[in-house]
């Protein structure tokens, strides 16, 4: 086995920066898209998700049943906050504007929602649970069980005069946590399926990527899925992370001040970099694939969450996380 030491690590992040990125860079093929045709290719998955959007929706709430102490029942039944939810989120409406246009079906419906209604179905658990089988029932339909992934975060602005983009260019590593008295951004880390694109979990934060990040793979415990290999950027290439995934193939570009002596599987990690460096960048830069993910989810939703409080933002990014898996369900 050729030995690699910690010279060998620091000279190959130099040759990275000035040789091997630029010519990788020139090689690479780009990809050019046809903005006429992806309106058309969006507009026939649009149509296919909504017709076939009921029978999903009714599946994964068939077997729920909730108990109830005193007070109040809902006035719509599980399958139709979910629905709801999901139709508000598409919209972009706000909670009341949601309310007013609900009120023009309320003569054929006979049911009178309000905005408050709408408003609370971000913090219903019942709709939380709905939700989360309905992630679960798209994944098995897709057949998502053995994975190779690659895995981003971005920020959803809180605040009008905030974007994420300006705000990560100007700013770097240091947007990426904030202060309890400013938040700016919500952080949404959320792992990708290569095979089918589809999000196989995610986890939110107020606080930092790293917490979002970390309630992710809180919920990758609880599916029956595996990973094969995952890409992550270099805010997370320390051994600490590395070591999660002991039984996973993981594609990391070190910092500059790394070293080998991390323990087994950082130090195989980091042979693999510098003794095969043009393979492991072309698997390491799949990553690309959860920034084009973001890109199309905040070009439908936009860059901006309107609810205010912590469990209601959580779950209507979880609602964005459901519908991108919907378009690829049917793409």
């Amino acid at each position: 086995m050729v030995q690699v030491w910690d010279k060998h690590l620091r000279l190959k992040l130099k040759e990275l920066d000035k040789i091997i990125l630029p010519e990788y860079r020139e090689q690479s093929v780009k990809y050019e898209r046809d903005d006429a045709q992806y309106e058309r290719d969006y507009m026939r998955r649009v149509k296919k998700v909504i017709r076939n959007l009921t029978p999903l929706i009714k599946k994964a709430t068939a077997n729920l049943n909730f108990h109830r102490g005193k007070g109040a029942k809902p006035k719509l039944k599980i399958d139709k906050r979910l629905r709801l939810i999901l139709i508000h989120q598409l919209m972009g409406k706000s909670n009341r504007n949601m309310a007013y246009m609900l009120d023009l079906f309320s003569m054929m419906t006979g049911i009178d929602i309000s905005y408050k209604t709408v408003e609370r179905l971000y913090s219903d658990p019942e709709v939380e649970i709905a939700l989360h089988n309905l992630l679960i029932l798209i994944l098995k339909k897709k057949e998502v069980n053995e994975i190779n992934c690659c895995g981003d975060a971005t920020g959803y602005s809180l605040m009008i005069s905030k974007h994420y983009a300006t705000e990560v260019q100007e700013r770097k590593d240091k947007v990426k946590k904030q202060s309890k008295r400013r938040r700016m951004f919500v952080f949404k880390f959320a792992l990708m399926d290569l095979s089918t694109r589809m999000y196989v979990c995610y986890g939110t934060s107020l606080i930092s990527e790293k917490k979002a990040f970390l309630k992710a793979m809180e919920m990758l415990k609880e599916l029956d899925i595996s990973i094969k290999s995952i890409r992550l950027d270099r805010y997370y290439s320390f051994p600490s992370y590395v070591n999660l995934f002991p039984n996973a193939r993981v594609y990391i570009i070190p910092r500059k001040n790394s070293t080998m002596g991390k323990g087994i599987k950082w130090i195989n990690t980091m042979r693999k970099f510098v003794l095969d460096t043009w393979n492991y960048l072309k698997e390491y830069f799949q990553r690309v694939n959860s920034e084009n993910g973001f890109g199309v989810d905040k070009k439908l939703f936009g860059w901006k969450v309107s609810q205010k409080r912590y469990d209601r933002i959580d779950n209507a990014l979880f609602c964005r996380c459901v519908w991108h898996n919907l378009f690829y369900l049917f793409s």
